[in-house]
């Protein structure tokens, strides 16, 4: 009972943290000067993804064994993983609930349109996520991930002697992205929207940067925190509820360690900021397609089994997917939900695998 307990005040603790560190992430992102978009796939990818990058850090770089090492591994195919579908399927699956509460609202106060004569799975035109320009730049980020993934993989199934130096090819390609995430939010349209006041100075119309920081900071670390309590919980609960530590490990491990990207989606989804909410989880993305990547290679033998390919192979269909309905500028709230079934293909799949 204690662990289920300390579950559940480890998801409000994140969920709240993460509210403030939204918060304060805008106001850094505006006193640095960095574009809309920037804000989410650079600053507030890097801040969420940060624990899971020094998990895999610790562990390839102070396991003793090939064993622990591989848990740096594991963490790194299983963070693509869980943001590709989980992560994208419940931002879809809160816009879905947004938008029908919103129209039924509109019934409602159209006309004197009672809530028991409005029928919410009456034929509705779907629209898409943003504009055709909204959609080409989510697919630019989908189309960055897509080739360095293809490439992660592929190493994970061969072995040559200086394959531990293609580490540090990751770690370029996360600094080119970043490099042009940076510039690119000098040409995006200067849509200028009201900030909310700073959580640790709400009555300040322009909070001190001392304060930004300080809360970005403070956030941080409670999120860091309750992140990994909120892992070793499950780790204690998986074999209570009959679950081997491999099936824990590979399915709730990573949604677990993923839950901050997946809190920012909701609360920026609720505040009616959907292209953060999806910037962040595509930054986040390619933070843990290139960074833990890097380390694994240096680190470890970065040889893959059945369940980690099955993992990637599973994470390039939930992407080939979104690409396809992004280009196509089809990718409507509906269809984003449809990716979290990737992940239930995965779990599928992982049994015979596993036995």
């Amino acid at each position: 009972m204690i662990h289920f307990v300390l579950l559940i005040v480890c998801a409000v603790a994140i969920y709240l943290s993460c509210e403030w560190f939204v918060n304060a992430v805008e106001w850094l992102g505006e006193r640095l000067n960095v574009g809309k978009m920037a804000v989410g796939t650079i600053l507030a990818a890097f801040g969420t993804a940060l624990p899971e990058s020094v998990v895999t850090l610790v562990a390839v770089t102070t396991g003793g064994t090939e064993e622990a090492k591989n848990i740096g591994v594991g963490a790194a195919m299983g963070g693509p993983l869980a943001l590709a579908t989980v992560a994208y399927g419940v931002t879809g699956a809160v816009l879905l609930l947004k938008r029908r509460k919103e129209r039924t609202s509109a019934l409602v106060a159209a006309g004197g349109v009672g809530p028991d004569r409005f029928d919410p799975q009456a034929p509705h035109t779907e629209q898409a996520l943003g504009s055709e320009k909204d959609m080409k730049r989510l697919a630019k980020d989908q189309k960055w991930f897509l080739p360095i993934f293809i490439v992660k993989v592929a190493l994970g199934l061969v072995a040559f002697a200086f394959k531990p130096a293609l580490g540090l090819l990751f770690f370029a390609a996360y600094a080119v992205y970043f490099w042009r995430e940076i510039r690119g939010g000098q040409d995006e349209d200067g849509e200028e929207e009201e900030l909310e006041p700073l959580k640790f100075q709400p009555k300040a119309a322009s909070p001190a940067t001392w304060a930004v920081i300080a809360q970005t900071l403070v956030t941080l670390v409670v999120i860091f925190f309750a992140s990994q309590l909120f892992v070793k919980q499950l780790d204690a609960i998986g074999p209570m509820l009959g679950l081997s530590a491999s099936v824990t490990a590979l399915l709730l491990s990573p949604i677990a360690t993923e839950l901050p990207e997946i809190m920012n989606a909701i609360i920026w989804v609720r505040q009616g900021k959907t292209k953060l909410a999806l910037a962040n989880i595509s930054g986040a993305m390619m933070i843990q397609a290139t960074v833990p990547s890097g380390l694994g290679l240096l680190f470890t033998t970065w040889h893959f089994d059945g369940a980690l390919l099955w993992s990637g192979l599973i994470t390039m269909a939930a992407i080939v997917y979104l690409l396809l309905t992004m280009r196509a500028h089809k990718l409507t709230p509906a269809r984003l939900t449809v990716a979290a079934g990737f992940y239930v293909l995965f779990a599928l799949g992982l049994i015979p695998i596993l036995r």
